[in-house]
């Protein structure tokens, strides 16, 4: 099913064959949508896609820009120029294979309404969709502006003009992250569990249907209290999971969260481990020392660290110095993590692992078109990121090599993103029932008490 397509509550996530009676529907497309998905433009399946002629000319402004802003934008022009080959797009061009058609719309001379500012881009679309509406409002047909811009769906709705978000890659609210789940078992099999480490499914859990591939769970006793086992639900059985990280670094997690996830990024097996947490919650520190500790063991070659380049509150403008300098406010965090790990481990020690290419920050633009073997990569504040960038990260992901995914779906910078929309949240929810990929949320904060009450109460 297309995801932005109509059914009979106006709204365009499904579609039915049965629908086909309904009026085709008018989707007006924002810029905001366009840059985010550069296949947005076929998402309408059943319908009529229109954009708006100043859309083209926001385009054409970001189409130099690095990353993937400028790639959907030059995807995007690329494609409606190849269209001219099949007619006029002010007229509008059938997309047989998607029962689409696409047009661009001119604007007319009438003022947007309520008397916005008429120099204003999203003013202009709101005009541009009015006169569209009255255009069809005979045939019955209903007009929708669809964009990422939460104040631009706010104004369409003040002037009366329907306006939703692009729905795509947004998942249900119970998608998100939930708490461990708990199992209760016979004491013989919390027993069994404990002497062997590892054990058939059969011989511990009569049904895991219900459960996902690589989910952490926490085996109780039914008639014991201090009876208990931290285990990981893989395919072809349970295992066993220690309270003590092994190897090189002596890490002790401090709760049965941090437990699962030092579990899962020393696991081969498990290609991909996302980790979500309020601040504090030592999502980067137990990342960083799991990084450390495979490079110390020779299973990577090197740490390559990366984040979306999102501040927090006013932006600080161009930053001077070469590539590593103007990525220093953004790597502090990392920095600092290396203070508190391991005794001899600090800044110096960093920056030395960094020169002889033992660790790599690899700014998310330019990341496009690498390779990344025998990697340990760690993508910082990922809540921050789209789907789209996240798969050009995932898909850097070479032979040898495992990706962190962290971040607080709580705390999203990115305009046009939210909990349900960011591309951890969308990674998570797509990566759940694979059985290369695992997840963990980390709901106690461990930095201090007056920051997880920070993180809790404001």
């Amino acid at each position: 099913m297309c995801p932005h397509t109509i059914n009979v509550k106006s709204t365009h996530r499904n579609v039915h064959v049965s629908e086909k009676h309904l009026s085709r529907k008018i989707f007006v497309v924002d810029t905001s949508v366009l840059l985010y998905d550069k296949h947005a433009i076929h998402s309408f399946r059943g319908n009529d896609v229109y954009i708006p002629l100043i859309v083209l000319d926001e385009l054409d402004r970001f189409k130099d820009k690095p990353g993937l802003i400028g790639e959907n934008a030059r995807f995007v022009n690329r494609f409606l120029d190849g269209l001219r080959e099949k007619g006029k797009l002010s007229e509008g061009i059938e997309l047989e294979d998607n029962d689409q058609k696409i047009v661009v719309v001119t604007e007319s001379l009438a003022a947007p309404p309520g008397n916005l500012d008429p120099t204003n881009a999203d003013n202009r679309i709101i005009g541009i969709a009015r006169d569209v509406a009255r255009s069809v409002e005979a045939e019955g047909r209903q007009v929708i502006v669809v964009t990422k811009d939460i104040n631009f769906r706010v104004k369409c709705d003040a002037v009366n003009i329907q306006a939703e978000d692009y729905y795509k890659d947004k998942i249900d609210s119970d998608s998100l992250p939930d708490a461990v789940r708990e199992v209760l078992l016979p004491d013989v099999k919390i027993d069994l569990l404990h002497a062997d480490k590892k054990m058939a499914i059969a011989n511990v859990i009569d049904d895991l249907k219900s459960f996902y591939p690589c989910e952490p769970l926490v085996v109780k006793s039914d008639s014991n209290k201090s009876k208990s086992a931290l285990v990981v639900a893989y395919p072809e059985g349970l295992e066993l999971v220690p309270r003590k990280m092994g190897g090189m670094m002596k890490i002790e997690p401090r709760n049965k969260e941090q437990a699962f996830a030092l579990h899962m990024m020393q696991d081969p097996d498990i290609s991909l481990v996302t980790m979500t947490g309020i601040a504090g919650s030592g999502k980067t520190f137990l990342a960083l020392m799991s990084g450390l500790s495979g490079f110390y063991e020779q299973r990577y070659k090197r740490i390559v660290i990366t984040r979306p380049i999102q501040t927090v509150g006013k932006d600080l403008g161009y930053l001077p110095g070469d590539l590593n300098e103007k990525m220093a406010p953004w790597i502090q965090p990392i920095v600092d993590n290396f203070r508190e790990g391991p005794e001899g481990r600090d800044s110096t020690y960093f920056e030395m692992m960094r020169s002889r290419g033992d660790l790599e920050v690899a700014p998310l633009p330019y990341i496009r078109g690498r390779t990344f073997n025998d990697s340990f990569i760690i993508v910082d504040e990922a809540q921050n990121a789209t789907i789209h960038e996240l798969k050009t990260i995932i898909t850097r992901v070479g032979e040898g090599s495992k990706i962190i995914l962290l971040g607080d779906v709580e705390q999203v910078d990115t305009p046009y993103l939210d909990a349900l929309s960011n591309g951890l949240s969308v990674t998570i929810d797509k990566f759940r029932e694979v059985d290369v990929a695992a997840h963990i949320q980390l709901p106690k904060g461990e930095r201090s008490e007056l920051a997880t009450l920070a993180s809790r109460i404001l």
